[in-house]
C-alpha cells in the first residue's frame, strides 16, 4: 500500500514535504611577525542583527496657494454639460466600416508590442526544453517513531543530473533523501522511466547530496557561473512541487548573500543562499534555479512561508558552491573544510568600521586566535579586522565563515586586512577542520 505524502507546515521551510521553522583604498603593508595574543577556540557562527527603517511617509499636499491679488489674476471658465452639440458643428458618428479599420489598426500594433515581449516567453519555452529532460523526480520512502507511534510516509523532492569528472550524478539536497536508503529512494526521468541510485554522498553543513546512478543515460544539464549573477536577472526554477513532477516557475532574482537562515534541527553551516521569487513550493527541493542561457545557476532549497506554500521568498544554493561540495563528497567521501583558526566577533558589523569604513564596507573582527592554527601562523592577532579573503571583500563573520569553509585544504590565501586603523597584507595556508 503506497504510503501518504506528508505535507509542509508554515514559516521558513525546506523546499521538500519536510518542516522546518524559520527561526578608496591605500596601500597595503607587508603584516608584521609579531607574536598572537590570541585563546584556544574555534570558528564560530552567529546570525547578525539586522536592523531595518522605516520610510518615511508624507501626506500628498496641494500647490500652496499665493495671495489674493494672485488668485484674482487667474480666470477659470466654467460652462455646463450639454448633450447639443456646439453652435457651428456637426455631431460625427463613426461607422461601422470606420470602428473595423480602427480595431484592426489596434490589434496589429498589439501584435508588434507582443512580439517584442514574447521573446522572453519563447527563452522560457526554449529554456523548459533544453533542461526538462536532466531534471529528475524524487520519492523517498521514510519512517519514524514519535511519542510511541509508528509513521511511514512518502517525501516528494526534485534532483538534477550534472557532469562531474567521475561521471554523471544526480545532485540534490540533503534533507530530500536523508534517513532513506538506496532501495527506498525512487529516481523518475521525465520520460517515465525509474530507477534507484546505488551510492549517496551527503554533507549535513551545506545541505548538497549526490546520487550514483550507473543505467541513467540522460543529458546532463549545463551549468552556469553563480558568481556572475547579479539581482534582477530573471530566474526559472524546476521541479516537482507537491508531487507534480517537472513543474516550470518563473521569476527574478530577489537578492544574494543571505547566511542568517535557521531551518530548525538541521544545522546548516555554510550558508550563502541567493533569493528568487520564483515559485517554490514543498517538492521543489533539489531542482535546479536556472538563467535564460539554460545554465544551472543554483539549487532550490527553502522557502519562507506562512501557508506552507510559496509566497514568493524562495532559497538556492549558489551552483558553484554546490558543485564544489558533490566534486569533495565524491572524490573524498566528505566536505574537507578548510580551516582559520579564529573566534569571529558576531556582534560586528559596518557601523564598528570607524575610521575605515571610507575603505572598506565590511569585515570580521577576530575576537582570539588558535595557538598552531593557520591564522597564528600568517601572524592575525585579536583585534584585528579581514576585510578581503582570497580576492573577495568580506561582509560579515558569516561570510567569512562560508568562504574559508569552500577553500581547498592547503592552498595559500592572501587576505587583508586592517590593525590599528593601518591595512595590512598577508597570507594563510589553510588546513582541514576535520
Amino acid at each position: 500500500m503506497r504510503s501518504r505524502m506528508r505535507h509542509c507546515k508554515p514559516l521558513l521551510t525546506f523546499a521538500a514535504c519536510t518542516s522546518m521553522v524559520l527561526g578608496g583604498s591605500a596601500t597595503a603593508q607587508t603584516l608584521p611577525r609579531r607574536p598572537s595574543s590570541g585563546e584556544d577556540s574555534t570558528t564560530k557562527t552567529v546570525p547578525p542583527t539586522v536592523r531595518e527603517s522605516n520610510p518615511e511617509i508624507r501626506y500628498p499636499m496641494p500647490p500652496a496657494v499665493g495671495d489674493v491679488s494672485r488668485l484674482e489674476q487667474q480666470r477659470i471658465s466654467v460652462q455646463r454639460p450639454s448633450l447639443s452639440p456646439p453652435q457651428g458643428s456637426r455631431l460625427s458618428i463613426p461607422s461601422a466600416q470606420a470602428i473595423d479599420q480602427r480595431r484592426d489598426e489596434l490589434f496589429r500594433e498589439l501584435a508588434d508590442e507582443f512580439a517584442a515581449f514574447d521573446r522572453l516567453g519563447s527563452l522560457v519555452r526554449k529554456v523548459s526544453q533544453l533542461v526538462k529532460p536532466s531534471v529528475i523526480h524524487i520519492e523517498a520512502h521514510k519512517s519514524e517513531t514519535k511519542g510511541g507511534s509508528f509513521e511511514s510516509y512518502d517525501e516528494a523532492g526534485s534532483g538534477v543530473v550534472v557532469q562531474t569528472e567521475d561521471g554523471l550524478w544526480v545532485m540534490t539536497n540533503r534533507h530530500v533523501i536523508n534517513g532513506s536508503q538506496p532501495a527506498e529512494i525512487l529516481l523518475r526521468t521525465a520520460d517515465g522511466r525509474e530507477f534507484h541510485p546505488t551510492r549517496i554522498l551527503a554533507d549535513p553543513s551545506t545541505d548538497v547530496a549526490v546520487m550514483d546512478v550507473p543505467q541513467l543515460h540522460v543529458p546532463p544539464a549545463r551549468t552556469g557561473n553563480s558568481d556572475l549573477v547579479n539581482i534582477g536577472d530573471f530566474t526559472i526554477a524546476i521541479g516537482s512541487p507537491f508531487g507534480l513532477s517537472h513543474s516550470v516557475t518563473f521569476g527574478i532574482l530577489s537578492a544574494k548573500g543571505r547566511r542568517d537562515l535557521s531551518l530548525g534541527d538541521q544545522k546548516i553551516d555554510l550558508q550563502d543562499f541567493f533569493q528568487t521569487d520564483a515559485a517554490i513550493n514543498p517538492g521543489n527541493s533539489g531542482g535546479p534555479l536556472l538563467n535564460l542561457r539554460g545554465e544551472v545557476i543554483g539549487l532550490n532549497t527553502a522557502i519562507a512561508s506562512s501557508s506552507g506554500g510559496s509566497e514568493g521568498i524562495g532559497f538556492a544554493i549558489p551552483i558553484n558552491m554546490a558543485i564544489r561540495v558533490a566534486d569533495e563528497l565524491i572524490r573524498h567521501g566528505r566536505l574537507r573544510r578548510g580551516y582559520l583558526g579564529v573566534t569571529l566577533d558576531p556582534d560586528f558589523g559596518p557601523a564598528d568600521l570607524g575610521a575605515i569604513r571610507t575603505e572598506a564596507q565590511g569585515g570580521a573582527l577576530v575576537k582570539g586566535v588558535r595557538r598552531g592554527s593557520p591564522a597564528a601562523l600568517a601572524n592575525l592577532q585579536r583585534g584585528d579586522i579581514i576585510v578581503q579573503f582570497n580576492g573577495n571583500d568580506v561582509d560579515n563573520d558569516d561570510h567569512l565563515v562560508a568562504q574559508v569553509g569552500l577553500t581547498p585544504i592547503g592552498s595559500r590565501v592572501p587576505m587583508i586586512i586592517y590593525r590599528d586603523g593601518k591595512r595590512y597584507r598577508t597570507e594563510v595556508e589553510l588546513s582541514d577542520a576535520n
